[in-house]
């Protein structure tokens, strides 16, 4: 969008400041997201949580909706979202999310940052103090609104998976599934002597595993033991997982459906999936590594992550798609670390999960862990086997998860990087990876790959250094990725122009012309914001002109 068009937007979306929504400046976000009291984004942030929720748009002129632009300094979206939650005491991360907006003819930053309710009888504080709105004015809370926070009902958050299924009985599960159970629980608690386990009836069994619950059948049971009938009891909650097989060209070539009980059908779902024998010449030998498409720890752990944590509430199914060089797991339900990187910085277990019951009992059944390893061992099995990294899809305003678990190089010199540089860093690579995959990487993170050496452009279109490309001998391949230097682009505009004759040419026709020449790592978008900004600094330099919409030669 235009900056007029982005502003008619916002108008349209965001139309008056009130206790819900504030339109700021912001002009810098270094200075101004942690800064002042009463004025800086968290304030703001409290502010909002503290009354109904709602938004706080940064960028534009607090009168008008005029498009100023924010610099987001060395913010990303996620790590903007990481800091409100560390800074902002009792700051929920359900609904938690941003918006970025990027101007096409004037490069300018917008933010709309989406700012949930304060959570039951919990005032959500900045600076170590509460905040409220009261007309156009950001105050300190009064005793009236905290009072009525705190005079608020308790939501009690039922633990969905422990609840007891009415009719359900002992029949309702399947024998083959609690003899498996009952092997996998004596490998997790091997200090319980195994005549001890083998002396206990079905019920003693099912009650230690924490499934069975004053004699009664929890839904956790029916989902990971239940007989395939049994889930019509869950109803209107949906116990399936879909496997899914598409070609090169989308299109579904086969599936199948998968429902309880889970501890059983986990591996006939897996067993679906084409997992292709390779054979990876490791860096320094003659002598191939012989491994599977994908690690199996890695594809079991996602999966069963996603029957964990799904939100049985939200009658979804999850879905595995296999799909030519990765796996794409989808379930429902917010992503309750809150982001992918305080999921990796968490040492130790989540304090809460949406299924308790359900987790505890994964983890009895030697299903899954609670300490908070799972995926950061699913990212440094990657690395082992030089790999891209997964990709994690938080979308917190629909309710869904989404991670892709790659089976195949992307970029052959971040697969001949990891293979030769041993000192790299879990950090370093998920970083890099981010590189060869054209995601913008923070302005601090992207400074310090510079510096190595391990990258080379400018921020923040960055590609694998060319020294790196040399020594692996893949310069063909990192010319088209880098595209041709600023300079010689500059003269094929000019020459474009020149046979456009005195009408110039527009920037979507100049585009195309360039198109070949562009970094081929670029989405459209970013190669468009290439352009655009090619344009505007020839203009500075008295290079071009612009008549409305179209470019000439001065």
């Amino acid at each position: 969008m235009t900056s007029q068009q982005l502003q008619q937007y916002l108008l349209h979306e965001y139309p008056q400041e009130d206790a819900r929504c504030e339109w700021k400046e912001f002009k810098n976000l270094k200075n101004s997201f942690c800064g002042d009291e009463r004025n800086d984004v968290i304030s703001y942030v409290s502010a909002i949580a503290n009354m109904e929720g709602g938004y706080l748009v940064v960028g534009v002129h607090d009168k008008t909706l005029e498009i100023v632009g924010t610099d987001t300094y060395n913010y990303d979206r996620q790590k903007a979202i990481l800091r409100m939650t560390e800074r902002c005491a009792n700051l929920s991360s359900e609904g938690l999310d941003i918006d970025e907006y990027i101007t096409d003819d004037t490069h300018k930053t917008v933010w709309v940052i989406h700012i949930p309710k304060h959570l039951p009888k919990r005032p959500v504080y900045a600076h170590d103090k509460a905040w409220q709105r009261i007309e156009d004015s950001l105050v300190e809370i009064t005793p009236e609104r905290m009072n009525a926070i705190f005079d608020e009902p308790l939501v009690t958050d039922t633990d969905w998976s422990a609840v007891i299924v009415p009719n359900a009985t002992i029949d309702d599960l399947d024998e083959l599934a609690i003899a498996k159970a009952k092997v996998m629980f004596k490998k997790v608690h091997n200090r319980i002597p195994s005549t001890e386990v083998n002396a206990w009836s079905v019920e003693e069994f099912l009650s230690n595993a924490g499934v069975m619950i004053d004699g009664g059948i929890t839904r956790a049971a029916i989902i990971l033991l239940g007989k395939p009938v049994s889930v019509f009891k869950l109803r209107p909650a949906v116990v399936r997982v879909t496997w899914s097989l598409r070609d090169e060209h989308g299109d579904v070539v086969d599936y199948e459906h998968f429902t309880a009980p889970f501890i059983l059908t986990v591996d006939q779902i897996l067993a679906k999936v084409h997992n292709l024998t390779m054979r990876e010449m490791p860096g320094g030998t003659l002598f191939p590594d012989v491994m599977q498409q994908y690690d199996d720890y890695s594809m079991r752990e996602v999966l069963h992550n996603c029957i964990a944590h799904q939100d049985y509430t939200l009658q979804e199914r999850i879905n595995l798609v296999e799909n030519p060089g990765f796996l794409y797991y989808a379930n429902g339900g917010s992503f309750m670390p809150g982001t992918l990187q305080k999921a990796l910085a968490t040492h130790g277990p989540q304090r809460h999960y949406r299924n308790e019951c359900l987790c505890n009992a994964m983890v009895n059944f030697n299903m899954i862990d609670i300490v908070g390893r799972g995926i950061r061992k699913i990212f440094n099995e990657q690395w082992r086997r030089h790999f891209p990294m997964p990709d994690y899809e938080i979308d917190a305003a629909n309710k869904e998860v989404a991670v892709r678990l790659y089976g195949n190089a992307i970029n052959e010199k971040y697969t001949t990087l990891l293979k030769e540089k041993k000192d790299l860093t879990l950090e370093d690579c998920i970083l890099l990876d981010a590189v060869q995959k054209g995601h913008r990487i923070n302005e601090t993170n992207a400074n310090n790959l510079l510096s190595r050496g391990l990258v080379e452009g400018e921020y923040p279109d960055l590609t694998i250094s060319l020294s790196i490309a040399r020594q692996t001998k893949q310069v063909p391949e990192y010319t088209k990725l880098k595209g041709l230097e600023k300079d010689k682009l500059k003269q094929m505009v000019i020459q474009f122009l020149q046979n456009s004759g005195s009408e110039g040419a527009r920037r979507e026709f100049i585009y195309k012309y360039l198109k070949d020449v562009l970094p081929s790592n670029k989405t459209e978008e970013q190669q468009l914001r290439i352009v655009g900004r090619l344009l505007v600094e020839m203009n500075e330099e008295g290079l071009i002109g612009k008549e409305g919409l179209r470019w000439f030669v001065r």
